[in-house]
């Protein structure tokens, strides 16, 4: 997502390096590997193509903090505000009742 970033900071031999890797356009994410020695911080595109790669021996990096990219107010709902219960069966589900659900043996008593 655009602004999500990754600070790496390196030892350099008495002092440290901080690098920031960062998604710079919309659509676009920031993936922290590492293996064989090597962490790898890349921007990708939403296909997956790979738009820049940093590489650092493993070492010698001291500490690696992803910094996701800052909610937006509007997405977030206070407490208590009115919306749908997840727990609230499905629409279709919902309009069927409890006497069709699925392909069980619910009968009506009476």
């Amino acid at each position: 997502m655009k602004g999500d970033r990754v600070e790496v900071v390196v030892d350099a031999g008495g002092s440290s390096r901080t690098y920031e890797i960062e998604a710079t356009r919309a659509g676009r994410r920031v993936e922290t590997t590492h293996g064989r020695g090597l962490v790898e911080v890349t921007e990708v595109t939403r296909g997956g193509t790979p738009v820049r790669t940093a590489r650092f021996m493993a070492g010698r990096v001291l500490a690696l903090v992803e910094h996701p990219a800052p909610r937006r107010a509007e997405d977030d709902e206070p407490a208590g505000a009115p919306g749908k219960d997840p727990r609230a069966p499905h629409d279709s589900q919902a309009r069927r009742g409890p006497l069709h659900e699925g392909r069980g043996t619910l009968r009506r008593a009476g």
